[in-house]
């Protein structure tokens, strides 16, 4: 590889300091990154396959909160595709796919990244219309729904453009093959700034705001209203919001501590770098742990959805009637007024 470029910040990053430190990275078991990468793909196939089966399965009985879910599982099905990719990576320390699957790779991980960030900021959106604003013409408009869904992909896409046209597979030594953005150092600093303000604010930041105001409204409708599912929906929004600050905040916040290093505004000693890109590898499998919890978080606790699943079973004769009748909550056609606050937040 020559001079003239630099590693991706997530994935084997290089630092670039002005003191030289020794390599003693050797704390970070390169196999239990990997494994719990290939952990988190198995979980997110199955939790996901599992949703967009069940939510096909709804035909006419599909609200719009199930369009976003659908496409949320989508999106967190094609990410978690790329781990493997990764794992690989991360245990040879070689990218051993060439350039076409780097930038392949490279833009779906990205590509959905920002697509579930998206939805999950449109689920809080329709949840705070049908709870708040107490109207259903949004519901009741799929088209419109899918018009949405099809913007936030399209957007997702378009964010995504640089990583895919810069990222290549390119050779550090005659033996070794990274698959990194191809920047030359005179706009390194800059790539890697425009980059994380980019992540942080519209991949974090925005969405968080959104989501914090339409569950917070949703939430406060809720308590004071008389809904015998009140004290479950608050829950799930909770847990909604939540999961979603617990597993990106950390990533966020080591990238930040990370980009202030190299600017010289923190202090920069060998002992907390080390410790920061371990944290990142740490902080990062935490992220994607995010798109296997997502079918529990909005599918596997409502109603709704785990009475479609427990029927579609008991059709193909996977679960027997006495199953279904312990398990199965309620009855499948839920009411309108339960079903906008158990369904999915």
């Amino acid at each position: 590889m020559s001079n003239s470029t630099i590693m991706d910040e997530d994935l084997f990053t290089e630092y670039n300091f002005a003191t030289p430190c020794p390599n003693t990275l050797e704390m970070l078991d390169s196999t239990a990154v990997a494994a719990s990468y290939i952990v988190v793909f198995v979980l997110s196939l199955l939790g996901n396959s599992v949703v967009i089966y069940v939510v096909c399965t709804m035909e006419s009985r599909r609200t719009s909160t199930d369009v976003y879910l659908m496409n949320l599982a989508l999106a967190d099905l094609f990410f978690s595709l790329s781990l493997p990719f990764w794992a690989v990576y991360i245990q040879t320390s070689n990218w051993q796919f060439g350039t076409f699957l780097c930038k392949v790779v490279s833009g779906v991980q990205e590509v959905t990244f920002y697509t579930c960030v998206f939805l999950l900021a449109c689920i809080s959106v329709d949840r705070y219309i049908a709870i708040v604003k107490a109207t259903q013409f949004i519901s009741k408009q799929r088209h419109l729904v899918w018009v949405v869904c099809l913007l936030m992909w399209l957007v997702a896409a378009l964010l995504s453009l640089p990583v895919v046209v810069q990222r290549e597979a390119l050779y550090i030594e005659s033996y070794t093959v990274m698959c990194y953005e191809n920047v030359t150092v005179e706009l390194m600093d800059e790539w890697r700034l425009a980059l994380r303000v980019l992540r942080h604010t519209v991949g974090f930041f925005l969405p968080l705001m959104v989501m914090l105001f339409c569950y917070g409204s949703t939430a406060a409708t809720l308590y004071h209203s008389r809904s015998s599912q009140k004290q479950k929906a608050m829950r799930v929004i909770l847990c909604v919001v939540l999961a979603f600050v617990l597993c990106w905040l950390p990533n966020n916040i080591t990238e930040l501590i990370d980009t202030l290093m190299r600017g010289n505004l923190l202090e920069d000693t060998c002992r907390s770098r080390d410790n920061l890109e371990v944290a990142m590898y740490v902080t990062q499998v935490l992220a994607f742990i995010h798109c296997a919890i997502n079918p529990i978080l909005y599918a596997f606790i409502g109603k709704k959805f785990r009475n479609h699943l427990l029927m579609s079973f008991f059709k193909k004769g996977l679960v027997s009637r006495n199953v279904l009748s312990r398990y199965r909550i309620g009855s499948l056609y839920s009411s309108a007024s339960s079903r906008h606050t158990s369904v999915t937040l």
